[in-house]
C-alpha cells in the first residue's frame, strides 16, 4: 500500500461559534478573511470569546488533508514543528491516535494556533498565531524523513520560506517521490507567484487550487487556468465551489459535481477533497472516480463545525466508496 508523507504547518484549530459577527469588528478581523496575528493578539481572542462554545482540534492544511487519508486506511507520517507546551502535546497526541508517524521538532516558541471564528452562516474567519510552526526549517530535513513513502503532500503555506520549500522538493524528488502540492491562498499564490510558477514546472506532480487561487497563479478563469496549469504538471485540479471541480490530465479532463449538502462551515473542504482524490490516484482508481471521492469528503466535512468528519460519518464514506 501507498504511503504518504505530510508537511506544512501544525496548528491547533480552536473553533469558536459566533452568536453575531460583532466580535469580528471589535477584533478587527475581516469576515472571510485569514489574518496572522501576535502571540497576544491571540491570547486577546481568547479572552473575548471565552464564553462562546469551542472545540480543540489539530489543523493546518497539510494536517487535515493527512487526517483524511488515515482515516481511508492510507499508512501516513506528518512533518512540522510545534512548541514544548500543552498546545503541542495535543497536536502530537492527535496525531498518535489518528494512526499518523509524527516526525514533528519541538520549539521553546509557544505552539501555532489557528483562531477559527465561525460566523451564523458558516463563513470562517481566521486569527492564525504561527507560533513555533513556522520554524520548521531546511536543516530540519533529512533523507530518512522521506524514505519509504511514495508521495508528499505539501501546503502551500510554506512557500514564504523559499529554501525550506526548494529543500523540500528537492529531496522528496531524490527519495523517488510523486509530489502534491495544495497552493492554500490566493494571496500566497500573488506574493510568490514566479517561484511558485518554476516550482510547479521543474517539481511537481499534481497541483491543486480553487477558484481565486488558480486566477492568482494564471490570470485566467477555470477553464482556461486549468490548460495553463495542466501544462506544468501531470495533474491539474480546480475547484469551483458549487459547480464541483475540474481534473485535467494530458489532454484528458474530467469534470466532478459536488454532493450537495446543508452547509455548515467551510473550515477543512479543499483539504479533505485532496485525502478523497488522493485515496483514490494512489489505489489506481481513476481520475473520475478519485474525484468523485474527493467530492465527497468535501461534502461531508461540511455539514459539520471544523476540519474533521465523524467517525460515523467516516463509516459511511467507506461504504459508499464500494459503490461508486
Amino acid at each position: 500500500m501507498a504511503k504518504v508523507l505530510g508537511i506544512g504547518n501544525a496548528l491547533v484549530d480552536i473553533l469558536t461559534k459566533l452568536e453575531n459577527d460583532q466580535l469580528l469588528e471589535e477584533l478587527r478581523l475581516p469576515k472571510g478573511s485569514m489574518q496572522l496575528v501576535d502571540d497576544q493578539t491571540s491570547v486577546h481572542i481568547s479572552q473575548k470569546s471565552q464564553h462562546l462554545e469551542k472545540e480543540m482540534a489539530s489543523g493546518g492544511s497539510a494536517a487535515n488533508t493527512i487526517h483524511g487519508l488515515a482515516r481511508l486506511g492510507m499508512e501516513t507520517s506528518f512533518i512540522g514543528t510545534v512548541g514544548n507546551d500543552s498546545t503541542g502535546q495535543f497536536f502530537r497526541d492527535d496525531l498518535k491516535t489518528s494512526n499518523i508517524n509524527p516526525l514533528l521538532f519541538f520549539s521553546e516558541t509557544p505552539s501555532g494556533i489557528a483562531n477559527a471564528m465561525i460566523s451564523k452562516d458558516g463563513e470562517r474567519t481566521f486569527g492564525t498565531f504561527l507560533g513555533a510552526a513556522i520554524e520548521l526549517a531546511a536543516d530540519h530535513l533529512k533523507e530518512e524523513h522521506f524514505g519509504g513513502h511514495n508521495l508528499i503532500h505539501i501546503e502551500g503555506y510554506l512557500v514564504q520560506n523559499h529554501q525550506l520549500m526548494e529543500v523540500i522538493m528537492k529531496k522528496a524528488q531524490s527519495a523517488g517521490l510523486k509530489i502534491s502540492l495544495d497552493l492554500a491562498s490566493y494571496n500566497v499564490v500573488q506574493d510568490n507567484l514566479d517561484f511558485l510558477r518554476g516550482l510547479v514546472e521543474k517539481y511537481v506532480d499534481i497541483v491543486f487550487a480553487n477558484e481565486e487561487e488558480a486566477k492568482a497563479f494564471t490570470g485566467k478563469n477555470p477553464e482556461a487556468a486549468i490548460d495553463e496549469m495542466a501544462d506544468m504538471c501531470d495533474v491539474a485540479i480546480v475547484k469551483i465551489g458549487k459547480e464541483g471541480s475540474m481534473i485535467k490530465s494530458g489532454g484528458h479532463l474530467v469534470r466532478i459535481g459536488v454532493t450537495e449538502v446543508k452547509a455548515l462551515d467551510t473550515t477543512g473542504a479543499g483539504d479533505l477533497y485532496a485525502s478523497g482524490f488522493l485515496f483514490g490516484y494512489l489505489n489506481d482508481m481513476g481520475f473520475e472516480k478519485a474525484g468523485k471521492i474527493g467530492a465527497l469528503l468535501a461534502g461531508k466535512v461540511i455539514e459539520g463545525y471544523g476540519a474533521k468528519i465523524s467517525s460515523s460519518d467516516w463509516d459511511y464514506i467507506r461504504k459508499r466508496i464500494t459503490e461508486l
